[in-house]
């Protein structure tokens, strides 16, 4: 399903496979609007990610002023990857753009809860729009809390179905 570009969207940009199928368990979710989502092909490794979304994605947010973009990836238990990911975010599109993931790899997070990424996905999903922020708790999930408080604030208009 394609998005449009000149209405609120969320464009999201994974890492890898398993954060692609995270994403698709999100998107796949009851209370989320599909319409307003488009998920990128994998960009196959974390800095892979930050160059599309430079040479890429920058250009396409400062045409279409309504898009968001989530850079998912792995933060590979890496304390300094948020802050070498949000030096590459032009200053006024800080507050468009959010970086998350989980704190080591998502095949972590699998095993642990013992879901399929589509679940976790799907769980994530069900959490956001009402902060319950269950599995957002989760140890390789809530050093997401501050990027998720301000996606949440952000893209609840249109992105979370009541």
């Amino acid at each position: 399903m394609s998005i449009n570009r000149y209405k609120p969207c969320i464009i999201v940009l994974p890492e890898d496979r398993a954060n692609e199928e995270i994403t698709n368990g999100f998107i796949l979710a009851p209370n989320i609007n599909d319409r307003a989502i488009k998920v990128e092909r994998p960009a196959k490794g974390w800095r892979k990610v930050v160059e599309k979304f430079t040479t890429q994605l920058v250009p396409e947010m400062r045409q279409f002023t309504e898009s968001f973009v989530v850079l998912l990836m792995d933060f590979d238990q890496r304390e300094d990857r948020l802050a070498r990911v949000k030096s590459q975010i032009p200053e006024d599109l800080q507050d468009r753009v959010f970086v998350l993931g989980v704190l080591s790899e998502p095949e972590n997070l699998k095993k642990n809860i013992n879901k399929t990424f589509e679940e976790i996905g799907d769980s994530l999903a069900k959490d956001c729009p009402d902060n319950k922020n269950e599995l957002w708790s989760h140890d390789l999930l809530r050093h997401n809390k501050t990027e998720l408080d301000r996606i949440v604030s952000s893209v609840r208009p249109f992105l979370f179905r009541v």
